[in-house]
């Protein structure tokens, strides 16, 4: 009989994780692989339900034939992500997405990509080389422990906004355990967010008692489909439903603003260079209906698409980083084309960091967006290459030498990929 969801993250999410991934390799009927990729899946280094090897075993039974890992100012599990896919025969490659502060820019006062704060920018640095991992997460330790003094912060904002509702939280007690900090991880606002969904749930109730909370107490509004879910109590996916709500509506009531835990966009782009990375902007682009249920209609990049494009590239960007399903074709037309104009590669990714959301991105399978799987491939062999030789990477001077041009670069990239891995 199938194991339930359930029974295999028990398995995945523990101790002897590896071990138990190599058995049900062995004794799950999987299906074949597909062309499908994803390379923005965040484990418990960050937030996630999935341990790094819970995330490559429901990327391998989606069907994917690469996986790529992408945690908050943490690359921790990237020894771990690498073992498991090494073990389901699937391409792998890590990376770490960190907030940079775009303050002493033109963009300094303008929202781009981060929904909660002005002038800071989620950044990626895809494909790093193997060996530079432990570094990278070393160097981020005092940004994770400078993230914690204000999540400290934001947990007594929590306290003087619920505590007359019965809801209150121990930073030590409900929100450290939920994480991976003591192994390297960060702690983030979905954390904190977990952490009060759950004590809302136990405080509250769940199902109309919950519902009946949010609108005449909080007095605040819950979208038809998330009511829906909240209803149901036998809701397997309750309380990252109910998380996705608190990021939606009510985290703007406690969030501090993040200063000295944001390096400066140069600092992280030197760094990115320094160890062999690929640095990438994260493309959010204005958002109607979102696709994680976790943000409100608003508006950031769209309306200074061009200038912000050229300045990133001057700047000092390799890439930007977008998720096909999350976008309209117009939007990702224009992006793409302004990638194509200053000469920045661009990789995909689905961003999957709660259990309702596909491994699969259905959009990508579009025959327009055909370049992002050969960059994904592009990218496993930059790692491979660079952690073997720097010099080998896709942006080092002896490869920009070889291929001079960007496509044909990726397309070698991409062949040399699919043969070590296949």
């Amino acid at each position: 009989m199938p194991r339930t969801r359930e029974e295999l993250l028990a398995l995945l999410n523990g101790e002897n994780a590896l071990e138990n991934l190599k058995v049900l390799l062995n004794t799950e009927e999987l299906p074949p692989l597909t062309r499908d990729v994803n390379n923005h899946i965040h484990t418990t280094y960050s937030f996630s339900p999935y341990s790094p090897t819970a995330a490559v075993y429901f990327a391998r039974a989606a069907g994917l034939c690469t996986c790529g890992l992408m945690d908050h100012d943490s690359i921790a599990g990237a020894e771990e992500f690498l073992a498991a896919a090494k073990a389901a025969r699937m391409g792998a490659t890590i990376g770490m997405e960190c907030r940079v502060s775009f303050a002493d820019t033109p963009f300094g006062d303008r929202k781009l990509n981060n929904p909660d704060q002005k002038g800071v920018v989620y950044m990626a640095l895809h494909g790093v080389p193997h060996d530079r991992a432990a570094e990278l997460n070393a160097l981020f330790a005092p940004y994770r422990e400078r993230r914690n003094v204000r999540n400290r912060k934001m947990v007594a904002a929590i306290n003087g906004m619920m505590g007359k509702y019965g809801v209150t939280l121990d930073f030590d007690k409900d929100v450290l355990p939920l994480s991976n900090f003591a192994k390297g991880g960060s702690v983030t606002e979905r954390h904190l967010s977990s952490a009060l969904a759950y004590r809302l749930l136990e405080a509250v109730g769940r199902g109309d008692k919950l519902i009946r909370f949010i609108k005449e107490e909080l007095k605040l509004p819950i979208s038809g489909k998330i009511e829906g879910y909240l209803l149901d109590e036998a809701n397997p996916h309750m309380m990252y439903d109910l998380l996705g709500w608190i990021k939606s509506q009510l985290i703007s009531r406690f969030y501090i603003d993040a200063t000295d835990e944001c390096p400066d966009v140069r600092e992280m782009l030197a760094l990115s260079e320094r160890i062999g990375a690929i640095s990438a902007y994260a493309y959010l682009g204005d958002v109607g209906d979102s696709v994680t249920g976790d943000k409100r209609a608003q508006k950031f990049e769209d309306d200074f698409l061009d200038e912000l494009m050229a300045y990133l590239a001057d700047l000092g960007y390799r890439a930007v980083t977008y998720m096909p399903s999350r976008n309209t074709k117009a939007q990702l037309r224009r992006l793409r084309g302004l990638c194509e104009k200053h000469g920045l590669f661009q990789i995909s990714g689905e961003d999957i960091n709660q259990p309702r959301q596909s491994f699969v991105c259905q959009a990508q399978r579009d025959p327009e967006f055909a370049n992002l799987y050969e960059a994904t491939w592009a990218l496993i062999a930059h790692e491979w290459r660079a952690t073997e030789n720097p010099a080998d990477g896709l942006f080092s001077r002896e490869s920009i030498e070889k291929w001079p041009d960007l496509v044909e670069r990726v397309k070698a990239f991409a062949a040399f990929g699919e043969g070590m891995v296949r």
